[in-house]
């Protein structure tokens, strides 16, 4: 199955994780990739690597700011593309948190997506993609579509990311 989270809210990452977790308490082999967080960054990283050890990778560089940053961008989601292409052969689950972000500012080409869904299915492998923003064509594509819609967030008010809650 092709599933996406997806939405301007809160809640994707923790969606993807709690994905994980239901998997490999059904006894599937995941594999969880960040396509735009570094490693270190948040809290999960710390549990996914625990748990998945070399299955888990937070190879981005961070969100795309500057333009110039592009190329960096680039090199880093291409690392983790492939290293997704090689999780697909033992992997039962394939998380990717952020590739739809990735795929919207330019840093994926949609043919890699293509190629990595078509891989996917080919394998009989489910994959997981989030990001804001998901396109039309990988909407349709999917089997489960679910969208985070904010409500009401603190920092609207001035608060600074909570650890723990944000990270």
């Amino acid at each position: 199955m092709l599933l996406i989270y997806t939405g301007h809210g809160k809640g994707k990452t923790s969606a993807c994780v709690g994905q994980a977790v239901r998997a490999m308490g059904q006894g599937l082999t995941v594999a969880f990739g960040q396509f735009m967080k570094r490693d270190g960054q948040a809290g999960e990283q710390r549990m996914l690597a625990q748990w998945l050890g070399e299955r888990f990778l937070a190879g981005g560089q961070g969100f795309l700011r500057r333009e110039e940053e592009r190329p960096a961008h680039r090199a880093a989601a291409l690392r983790v593309l492939a290293w997704a292409r090689e999780q697909l052969e033992a992997a039962d689950m394939l998380i990717l948190d952020e590739a739809i972000y990735a795929l919207g500012a330019g840093i994926l080409e949609r043919k890699e997506v293509e190629g990595l869904l078509a891989e996917a299915r080919a394998q009989n492998r489910h994959l997981v993609l989030s990001g804001r923003n998901a396109p039309d064509w990988l909407i349709r594509a999917a089997d489960l579509v679910t969208e985070m819609g904010e409500i009401k967030h603190p920092w609207r008010a001035g608060v600074k990311a909570v650890r723990g809650i944000e990270f």
